[in-house]
């Protein structure tokens, strides 16, 4: 029973604990797992039978070592790992103290300090801290995601919503195509010939402007607006509604064809709408129209009323029931429904003529030009928008006109023009010899003017009073002052009686 008891080979065993569950054999485990050396060598080059130093000492009996055994501290892998098991021998001041604390405490985080590595204790802060950057990150890239898909979705709907207001006539565009045989061709490719038709109608929303007619068509004014190649200048000529000119067989809404006449101009308009109108001025001027656009009355007072109104100076007070329209004399701020009054004003303003209103259609259009361009209306998308919004809503135009983004880029050639360069006049007329309550060409002026929008050449003009001195001058100068006839220079640009967006109606 003595030897089973004891082992011979190294210290007695516990006779309180299994012969099976022994200590050091399982601290000697543990460090062979955890220094990686062989299960037969000990540290410091012992067999892994040796006695231990710190052990009793071995029975009677037992074989001893040849070598001397030193007296010195446990092996500190064995003393670690009986320290993590909680199970080696422990005394009073003794190796134990260095034990589980000293080796979770001052090993892994020393090594970490000495190589400049995060310690164990920063891991966790850092951590927080890179959580919390990513969560922000995350939400800042998911807000700025959300923005530009409700901007896209906003100005995808102000798109639609500009380029649905528009009105397309294919009844016009059909009607010249069969008729193109006859139409004068394109002189200069880049210059845009624009026929803009203010409608007279009085249904629907215009029905409190005076008489239905059964709607009825009528043009009220007639401009035709040519865009110099360079867009460098734009020239807007007014055509007088009861101008005498020689309108073509057009086709009529019943499906019929009127006869070639001679008679008021706006008589096109109301036979055979814009297509028979269009063909009028082309025969009459000999200039190709490339687009046409046809506004009512709603449309002009909601271009006024966003911009804020229109200022203009009176000399005296208007008080007329016909155009709605009552207003003091001076300087003032006109809204879009008195704005429409005042160009539609004929029997109370001045001697009541068509030439006087259309004249005063001229400068407010003029004045309506510059407080657009003078207020950045044309390069700030966010005042554009009310602009072309009440535009769009009344505006019927050719197929290629018809979306926003044409006109768009119409309104962007024209946004650098400067306003002394938008010139306002109208065809040279004199009253009709048979009836002067119509008018007539003035000829070679009026084909002067023609030749040089056709040919894409300046114009210039001067307020009417100017250009009557001038002409007073030149005639003096005929009849007996010297010249300098043998003196050569270029041709002089052929100057007319009207306006530009630059002038200020207040001081004329």
């Amino acid at each position: 029973m003595d030897a089973d008891v004891t082992d011979s080979a190294g210290p007695p065993s516990d006779p309180d604990r299994p012969a099976e569950d022994k200590p050091q054999d399982r601290s000697r485990d543990r460090s062979r797992e955890e220094s990686g050396r062989p299960e037969d060598e000990a540290p410091g080059g012992t067999t892994s039978e040796g006695p231990s130093p710190e052990g009793p000492a071995p029975e009677d009996g037992a074989p001893q070592d040849d070598a001397p055994q030193e007296e010195g501290p446990a092996a500190p892998e064995a003393d670690e790992a009986a320290a993590e098991t909680g199970e080696g021998d422990s005394t009073e001041g003794g190796p134990a103290e260095s034990g589980p604390k000293a080796g979770a405490e001052g090993g892994p985080k020393a090594a970490a300090d000495a190589d400049g590595v995060q310690t164990w204790a920063d891991r966790p802060k850092d951590g927080i801290v890179a959580a919390r950057k990513s969560h922000w990150l995350r939400w800042t890239a998911l807000a700025a995601s959300f923005l530009v898909l409700v901007a896209a979705g906003v100005g995808w709907w102000m798109y639609k919503k500009l380029d649905g207001n528009i009105t397309t006539d294919t009844s016009a565009a059909a009607e010249l195509k069969a008729y193109e045989k006859e139409r004068p061709a394109p002189v200069v490719m880049d210059a845009q010939n624009i026929l803009l038709i203010g409608s007279d109608s009085r249904a629907g929303d215009n029905r409190k402007y005076g008489r239905d007619d059964g709607g009825s068509q009528r043009s009220d004014t007639t401009i035709l607006l040519h865009l110099a190649a360079d867009r460098k200048s734009a020239t807007a000529v007014s055509i007088p509604r009861d101008l005498m000119v020689e309108i073509p067989s057009c086709s009529t809404g019943d499906d019929k064809k009127s006869r070639e006449q001679f008679t008021q101009f706006n008589t096109a308009f109301e036979l055979g709408g814009t297509a028979c109108t269009i063909r009028t001025v082309e025969r009459m001027t000999g200039i190709r129209i490339d687009h046409h656009m046809v506004v009512d009355f709603n449309g002009f007072k909601g271009m006024v009323d966003a911009v804020d109104g229109v200022e203009i100076c009176l000399k005296e007070p208007i008080d007329d029931k016909d155009a709605h329209l009552e207003l003091p004399a001076g300087r003032q701020t006109l809204n879009g429904e008195e704005a429409l009054g005042y160009v539609r004003a004929r029997k109370s303003l001045g001697n009541g003529s068509d030439t006087e209103r259309m004249e005063r259609q001229q400068q407010f259009l003029g004045a309506l030009v510059n407080k657009m361009q003078s207020n950045g209306v044309l390069l700030n998308p966010t005042r554009l928008y009310p602009v072309l919004d009440a535009a769009t809503k009344s505006l019927t135009t050719d197929p290629g006109l018809d979306s926003l983004r044409d006109l768009y880029d119409l309104v962007r050639g024209m946004r650098d023009v400067p306003t002394e360069q938008v010139q306002f006049l109208t065809v040279p007329r004199q009253p009709y010899r048979n009836n002067p309550n119509r008018d007539e060409l003035v000829e070679p002026d009026a084909g002067d003017l023609f030749k040089q929008l056709r040919e894409d050449k300046p114009v210039a003009v001067v307020p009417a009073d100017e250009l009557e001195e001038a002409e007073r001058d030149k005639e003096s100068g005929q009849d007996g002052k010297p010249d300098d006839a043998g003196s050569e220079s270029p041709t002089p640009t052929p100057t007319y009686s009207g306006s530009s967006a630059a002038d200020d109606l207040c001081k004329q």
